[in-house]
């Protein structure tokens, strides 16, 4: 199969039509301008920037100066949580579930002893391969100062109530962040609508983006108790004002900026922010639908568990299948490989996410090396 048609990778990094080309072409103009000897470097460089924040703005509905760039979730998440007042996070609990990306929790757990709270990690029950919003409301009381949610779990592609979450943690005043990185480009998702304090995200997977193009959003009247400790010229409201004794943080979120911004990512990245812009989203959200309910019942015929929730309201854009122990999951992905199908997994568990450029017959196409591969 070619031209995308047997991808299954946006869980990881996500293509469209013309991606390399684009990339190519930003990349190329950033090389022309930045190698010119003339001073027309920064107002380039920086206004891709500012577009590329734009377009992240208008897709989750954040306001303007309320969203920032970052390397990537873990780095986000780190401005955001050492930022926050001692009152926040001293003698309290942080929150997170079982199944949350690896990386925010071995954050946490270093920061933990420093900052002086508990990190409380929601367990999964017995069996299951995601934690359940009923144990994460159960571990959450007055005591929890933040909890970070994951929108979509990328072991099981659960998605869960972030509505009914963030409303039981209205009632204790608890900072909620949102990782919604797994679905963001993919299921709709309004900041102000949710009534989040804080998200954070890459660029990569349904975004089709590049590494290094991380979001963090901060609510505003959260912005104004914040004070990064990372922190550095462009955390200013005029970076130029160099006054060792006269530092002030900017009013909005420029004061999660540091030294001088990476531009390179974002810059790589705003090609997919703008193709993305122009799509018809629920159309490729319904064919991300009618593609998953394709695997699913392939999956079933061949005699695979499902990890994933079967429902799809309940389910972000990925099927994950639990693979027999007679084959191993290398062996699978080797033939997939082979007869051009691209997919990956999680020890046993095979991650299949359908999306832009996936097509029917590249979906049957799998599903027929797949049942070759099992016998």
């Amino acid at each position: 199969m070619t031209n995308g048609e047997a991808y299954f990778l946006y869980h990881s990094i996500g293509q469209y039509p013309g991606k390399s080309a684009d990339i190519a072409a930003a990349m190329a103009g950033f090389a022309k301008v930045w190698g010119a000897s003339d001073d027309g470097q920064w107002g380039h460089a920086l206004g891709a920037r500012a577009a590329f924040i734009a377009r992240w703005e208008a897709l989750i509905g954040a306001a303007p100066r309320t969203l920032t760039t970052s390397e990537n979730v873990t780095a986000a998440l780190y401005s955001l949580v050492g930022s926050l007042p001692d009152r926040t996070l001293k003698g309290k609990k942080v929150l997170v579930s079982g199944d949350c990306f690896p990386s925010v929790h071995f954050l946490l757990d270093g920061l933990a002893p420093r900052l002086g709270f508990e990190l409380v990690t929601v367990p999964l029950r017995q069996g299951a391969t995601w934690a359940e919003d009923d144990d994460i409301l159960a571990h959450w009381g007055a005591d929890t100062g933040l909890a970070l949610l994951t929108w979509v779990s990328s072991t099981s592609s659960h998605r869960s109530d972030i509505a009914r979450l963030v409303a039981h943690g209205r009632e204790f005043g608890t900072v909620m962040g949102v990782d919604i990185t797994q679905a963001a480009g993919l299921l709709p998702f309004d900041v102000a609508e949710r009534e989040v304090d804080f998200a954070i995200s890459t660029s990569l997977k349904w975004m089709c983006g590049t590494p290094g193009a991380g979001i963090l959003y901060v609510r505003p009247d959260l912005i104004a108790q914040c004070q990064p400790e990372f922190r550095g010229w462009f955390s200013q409201d005029n970076p130029f004002s160099w006054d060792f004794d006269k530092f002030a943080y900017a009013p909005d979120i420029r004061r999660f900026d540091n030294g001088t911004p990476g531009v390179v990512a974002a810059l790589a990245s705003l090609p997919a922010m703008m193709w993305h812009s122009r799509q018809d989203r629920p159309a490729l959200l319904a064919h991300n639908r009618r593609l998953s309910a394709r695997i699913i019942e392939g999956a079933e015929a061949l005699g695979l568990g499902l990890v994933s929730p079967r429902e799809a309201d309940q389910r972000g854009g990925s099927v994950m299948l639990r693979l027999p122990d007679t084959r191993l999951a290398k062996t699978v992905l080797e033939a997939f490989r082979t007869a051009g199908v691209y997919a990956d997994a999680r020890g046993q568990v095979l991650r299949l996410s359908p999306g832009f450029m996936t097509t029917d017959a590249g979906t049957d196409h799998m599903l027929t090396v797949l049942a070759a591969t099992l016998r």
